[in-house]
């Protein structure tokens, strides 16, 4: 891969990575402030119930796609970026266009999505 390309990818990883960070921390606050409001009514309850709930669900999201961003930093530094981790295949570059943080040739992807990936 050409040092052009690899840069612009370079930069959208870190911009994601950047964004990401800031809604997973804003997420956390809110949660803390949905804890710390002392409401009686179970309306009001079961509202913060949900709403931290849906926080959650969004944070662990947001936390799986910002280790995957650091994984491919590091492939990047380690001259792998591009290469799909299972069959060791250059992922197309549209692919790279659409998730630069993909770890799979979109062949693998679809096996793992599917659970008939052999991940280590």
């Amino acid at each position: 891969m050409d040092k052009k390309r690899l840069k612009t990818y370079r930069d959208r990883l870190l911009e994601e990575r950047a964004s990401l960070l800031g809604v997973v921390g804003r997420n956390e606050d809110y949660g803390r402030e949905a804890d710390t409001e002392a409401t009686q009514d179970p309306a009001d309850k079961a509202s913060n119930s949900y709403t931290k709930e849906l926080l959650f669900s969004q944070s662990t999201n947001d936390r799986i796609i910002l280790t995957q961003i650091e994984e491919a930093l590091e492939r990047m530094e380690d001259e792998e970026y591009g290469v799909c981790l299972n069959c060791g295949q250059e992922i197309q570059p549209k692919r790279l266009d659409a998730v630069p943080w993909t770890r799979y040739c979109i062949t693998c992807q679809d096996l793992q999505e599917r659970g008939l990936l052999d991940e280590e």
